[in-house]
């Protein structure tokens, strides 16, 4: 499968997913441990390229996230200013 880039990112929503982290006082090994008990296994090496667009996020990844960290997937889609 063919992961294209987009303005150098394999993601949009790790910058925002970052950002709503840390406001929450998460650490990225936190993140990954609430991820595994909802059944998806991400290690927080996985978590760190996410936050550094440079790993695909999946679809049912983006929705877990979402829940987890308390916001919309629409939230963390939103490109932040350039």
């Amino acid at each position: 499968m063919k992961i294209y880039n987009y303005k150098g990112r394999r993601n949009l929503c790790g910058e925002r997913i970052r950002i709503i982290r840390i406001k929450k006082h998460i650490t990225q090994e936190d993140l990954a441990a609430r991820l595994q008990v909802e059944g998806i296994t991400l290690e927080r090496d996985c978590i760190s390229r996410i936050e550094k667009g440079t790993r695909f996020v999946a679809d049912y990844e983006l929705k877990k996230l979402a829940q987890i960290l308390g916001v919309s997937v629409d939230q963390l889609l939103e490109e932040a200013e350039e």
